[in-house]
């Protein structure tokens, strides 16, 4: 008897995002597939997001037409940070969104942060115990942050905090903390435990949510494209010349 065997593949989809990171002072964009990147784009010399992102992007394009590739979802890094930075990476995504038919993602810019900094300390030894504190600057001596385990577990919920000698020393004399992002440099001086370690240049970037954004598409975990938001944790406050509330703007 001729004993035959059958081998069934099955397909499973991989999902093919596209990120915005625009919460800070870099401006960058990514593609990728199955949390891989294919493509990516990036500035980092301050802020010029409201020029560069929408060149990068049809860089991009140019791209994803000559390879023949489908895009399956936007997602975008949602705060806390830049007031003008996030709203004009939501607004360009909910715009692509739109435009293409495709479901919005939103990466926490806290988690985008920790990632980097995961990344950057590949190969070294991390206590078991070590926290990660990303930090965005919220001017003077506010940052935006929150408390992260190295499996990427938030231990600490997010908030806006005044940094002094006192900050975070019951979680200090427990714990290894590691310190970044833009806010974390004025920092240094006020926090001196010796429990805490400060990393250098960790931005949040797009490359860093291809990962989060594929586990989130895989749960579905889409956005409401017309209300969604970002996390700015604090009201946006305009600021008026005051040479323009004494009505001195045209006065030499």
């Amino acid at each position: 008897m001729q004993i035959m065997y059958f081998c069934i593949n099955f397909y499973v989809k991989m999902a093919t995002i596209i990120s915005i990171e625009t919460s800070t002072e870099v401006c960058s964009v990514a593609l990728s597939q199955d949390g891989e990147n294919l493509w990516e784009k990036k500035h980092m010399e301050g802020q010029a997001h409201s020029t560069l992102l929408a060149p990068y992007l049809q860089e991009m394009q140019t791209y994803i037409n000559d390879n023949h590739i489908k895009v399956d979802a936007v997602a975008v890094s949602s705060g806390p940070g830049s007031y003008t930075g996030l709203r004009i990476g939501v607004s360009t995504a909910k715009g692509l969104c739109y435009g293409s038919d495709l479901p919005l993602l939103s990466i926490g810019t806290l988690e985008v942060l920790t990632i980097a900094a995961l990344h950057s300390l590949k190969g070294r030894d991390i206590p078991a115990n070590a926290y990660f504190c990303p930090m965005i600057d919220a001017r003077r001596m506010e940052v935006y942050t929150a408390f992260y385990d190295k499996d990427l577990h938030q231990v600490r919920e997010t908030s806006a905090d005044i940094i002094d000698e006192n900050s975070y020393q019951e979680i200090l004399n427990n714990h290894t903390v590691f310190f970044f992002g833009n806010g974390s440099s004025k920092c240094k001086k006020a926090i001196q435990h010796p429990n805490a370690k400060f990393l250098d240049d960790i931005v949040p970037l797009a490359t860093e949510m291809s990962q989060l954004a594929d586990e989130a598409y895989k749960k579905k975990d889409f956005k409401d494209v017309a209300y969604f938001e970002p996390a700015y944790l604090k009201e946006f406050i305009a600021v008026v010349g005051k040479n323009k509330v004494l009505g001195l703007e045209n006065q030499k």
